[in-house]
This record gives structure tokens, C-alpha cells and sequence, in this order.
């Protein structure tokens, strides 16, 4: 099959199968994905953060938790130590590669646990209505009523320091936008023809919730949990710069930036190194999920 012709058949106006649609759909958006050159950077960034994850152990030239303090400690950018070393003789570019492990962790098990909670929540509120709707919807208020870095420090001090826990807390705190804008959708969605008839054929609540209802939501919470990964990155690192997230000596990148603020002045390479990098990692997710709004959106897709 050539390229033409492959073309022609995902961008069929009348594809023959599911299959063909599917792709169709996903080959559509991709392409305007592409035409949008700060999301492709920015998808290229993320893509290397999962690459330079993956091979940790293998591309960084020194162990992220062992330094000489007698020869090492605090030297500035060069060509053994590329972005210097910190006040206990480790190379600063090892912790973050290393580092780099912990955000896209954290990133993942908060998108894991924190959109499917609230796209069930605000499915099932949005569809039930009534009283099921306002209890849970007052529930959510009440997440939302305290800004997440508070919300998320209180959690962590109940169940502890450590990383888990502070994905945890992350967690609790990040679902309420995603019951909101799922709940908005499916008051209109539950309002169609569609879902009517799929009610006639006798369909129970909880199938029209879970098979008919959340899989036209589901663009819009991808969307949004991308934008907001940024944020879950700046949340991660300000419980770590607090010591409350990852604990010493997990080469974590709040923890990085709280290890030398004490040298910012003379020795600015221990927080400047990692603070570049959660504002390029942030900043290139902010990329992604502006290039996926568009891509996603039903009505950019011919």
C-alpha cells in the first residue's frame, strides 16, 4: 500500500470498519498535532526525559548518592563535572538524571490515580443528578476550596515524609478539576439521542456510565491531565524542597534546589541546575497538552 493511498484510507469519509475509524480519528489528530511546532518540541522533550529514565544507571558518569567531600565538594561547571557538584562532592548532573526517574514517577502514578477518581466522580454526578449529584459535588468543593501545595503539605504530614506518601497526597488533591469538567460534559452528553436510545435497549446506569458516558470525556480529561502535569511536578518539588517528599539522599529535584539554597549566591550551579530543569520539563508538558487540546477537539479533526 503506498503512502497515498494509506492516507486516503485513514482519511476516509466513510471508513468501512471500527478499525478504520479509529485510526482515522488518531491519524487526523496526529497530523494536527504536528502542525503545531511548539507542541512537537515539546513532546520531544518529554521524550527524552523518558529516555534519559530509562537509562539512567548507563549515561550517568557518577553515582548520584556518593561524592568526595575532600576533592570535590562545590566545584563549578567543567569538563569532568558538567554542571559542577554539590556541598557533599556529588555530581549534579547524575542527580538529575537520577532525579529524572523520580518526576516521571511521581508525573504517572498521580495521573493514574488522580483522573480515573475524577472522572468517575464526575461522571456518576453528572448522570445521577439530584442529591447524588450535590453530595458529591460538595465533596469536591471542599477539596477545592484549599489551594493543592496546602492541601497536599497537610496530607503528607498525616501519613508522613517519603515519596509514596507524597504521591499520595498529590493524589487526593488533584482529582477534583477532572470531576468538574467531567460532570460539565455528561450533563450534556447524558441529554442526547444517543444515550437515549442506548436507555430503550435497556442498558443499567452503571454501563451507560461506564461504557457510553466516560469514553467521550476521556479527550478532555487526557487534555487536562497534561496541562496539569506541570503543576503536579511543581507540587512534587515543593513538598520535596520542604522535606516532606523524597528523602536524603534520593536525588530528587526539590530536594536539590532546598540542599543549595544556602549557596545560591556564590555557588548558584546547585539550585540553578535543577530549578532549569523542572521549568524546562514543566514548561515542555504545557507544550504537549496545548498541542493535544487542539488535536483533540473534535471539530479541528476533517
Amino acid at each position: 500500500m503506498s503512502t497515498l493511498s494509506l492516507h486516503d484510507w485513514l482519511m476516509s469519509d466513510r471508513p468501512a470498519s471500527r478499525r478504520q475509524a479509529a485510526w482515522g480519528r488518531a491519524y487526523g489528530a496526529w497530523c494536527i498535532f504536528l502542525r503545531n511546532r511548539l507542541a512537537v518540541l515539546g513532546l520531544g522533550i518529554v521524550l527524552a526525559l523518558v529516555l534519559v529514565a530509562l537509562l539512567a544507571p548507563w549515561i550517568a558518569p557518577y553515582s548520584p548518592t556518593v561524592g568526595d567531600l575532600r576533592t570535590t565538594r562545590l566545584l563549578p561547571p567543567s569538563h569532568l563535572f558538567w554542571l559542577g557538584t554539590d556541598d557533599q562532592g556529588r555530581d549534579i548532573l547524575s542527580r538529575l538524571i537520577h532525579g529524572s526517574r523520580i518526576t516521571l514517577m511521581v508525573v504517572v502514578l498521580v495521573a493514574v490515580l488522580a483522573a480515573p477518581i475524577g472522572l468517575l466522580v464526575g461522571t456518576v454526578a453528572g448522570y445521577a443528578g439530584g442529591m447524588v449529584d450535590a453530595a458529591l459535588m460538595r465533596i469536591t468543593d471542599i477539596f477545592l476550596a484549599f489551594p493543592r501545595l496546602i492541601l497536599a503539605l497537610a496530607f503528607v504530614a498525616a501519613l508522613g515524609p517519603g515519596i509514596e506518601n507524597a504521591v499520595i497526597a498529590i493524589a487526593i488533591t488533584a482529582w477534583p478539576p477532572y470531576a468538574r469538567m467531567a460532570r460539565a460534559e455528561t450533563l450534556t452528553i447524558r441529554q442526547t439521542d444517543y444515550i437515549a436510545a442506548v436507555q430503550l435497549i435497556g442498558a443499567s446506569p452503571w454501563r451507560i456510565v461506564l461504557h457510553h458516558i466516560m469514553p467521550l470525556c476521556l479527550s478532555s480529561v487526557i487534555v487536562r491531565v497534561t496541562l496539569d502535569m506541570a503543576g503536579i511536578i511543581l507540587t512534587a518539588a515543593g513538598l520535596g524542597f520542604l522535606g516532606l517528599g523524597a528523602q536524603p539522599p534520593t536525588p530528587e529535584w526539590g530536594a536539590m534546589i532546598a540542599n543549595g539554597r544556602q549557596y545560591v549566591l556564590d555557588q548558584w550551579w546547585v539550585a540553578a541546575a535543577p530549578g532549569a530543569a523542572i521549568f524546562l520539563v514543566s514548561l515542555a508538558f504545557n507544550l504537549v497538552g496545548d498541542g493535544l487540546r487542539d488535536a483533540l477537539d473534535p471539530k479541528g479533526i476533517k
